[in-house]
């Protein structure tokens, strides 16, 4: 197994001058969090850092701080979230049969739930951790107006680890770069492909460091669960 840990967003949405994934996360940046579950999980032989031109110093200084014993390396992101998991499909060395893709920014992935995760993969080719959707949604018109209510029973909130049989994700990104698509969500280039993918529930704290709002919630969070594992 391997894990491309996505790491190339400047997280615009912080605002001005924020580097998310390096806010400081109860001692830690928050994409250090990330790392170190990945590297202690014990589940991968290799780890690939998907990183901005010119962060490389900056994140060889983060893993010699944590002290990172999974082999890791390098490579740079692409413009879009697709071209950046290609580029870490790319780097991943020889002899790797399943891959997990997780967002950086999502620190406080259990190692249970990565597990699952790439257990399913194995037997179903792809897999997604996924929670239930609580609240009431609608979908709207191009002026904000309700069009109708949908059926949450059926509803899932995709996360990450996204996990996959190595050749099956790479056919399927090849696929939507021969459509000319760009695809936010990996499963959903593995539609394209008509690959069934096994949703991997959870109910275990998994939030992704998207704006200045979710900061606090993750502290907490994190200081909760390191709580708990003391």
């Amino acid at each position: 197994c391997a894990a491309i840990i996505l790491a190339a967003g400047r997280g615009t949405r912080m605002g001005p001058g924020q580097d998310k994934l390096f806010i400081n996360l109860n001692g830690l940046p928050i994409v250090g969090h990330t790392w170190r579950r990945f590297d202690q999980s014990g589940l991968f032989q290799h780890l690939v850092l998907v990183v901005r031109e010119g962060m490389q110093p900056a994140f060889q200084e983060l893993a010699d701080q944590l002290k990172i014993e999974t082999p890791f390396s390098f490579t740079q992101g692409g413009q879009e979230r697709q071209d950046s998991v290609w580029n870490g499909l790319e780097a991943i060395p020889e002899g790797i049969d399943l891959v997990a893709i997780q967002d950086g920014a999502r620190p406080l992935t259990s190692v249970a739930t990565i597990d699952e995760c790439l257990r399913e993969a194995a037997s179903t080719g792809a897999a997604v951790t996924a929670c239930r959707v609580n609240d009431t949604i609608k979908t709207c018109d191009a002026e904000g107006y309700v069009q109708k209510t949908l059926d949450r029973t059926s509803l899932r909130a995709v996360q990450t680890p996204q996990c996959f049989q190595l050749s099956i994700i790479r056919a399927a990104i090849r696929e939507a770069q021969r459509r000319g698509l760009k695809l936010t969500d990996d499963t959903a280039a593995c539609e394209l492909i008509q690959q069934p993918i096994k949703l991997v529930l959870t109910d275990l704290p998994n939030p992704k460091a998207t704006s200045p709002s979710d900061i606090p919630l993750l502290a907490q969070l994190s200081q909760q669960l390191k709580g708990a594992t003391d």
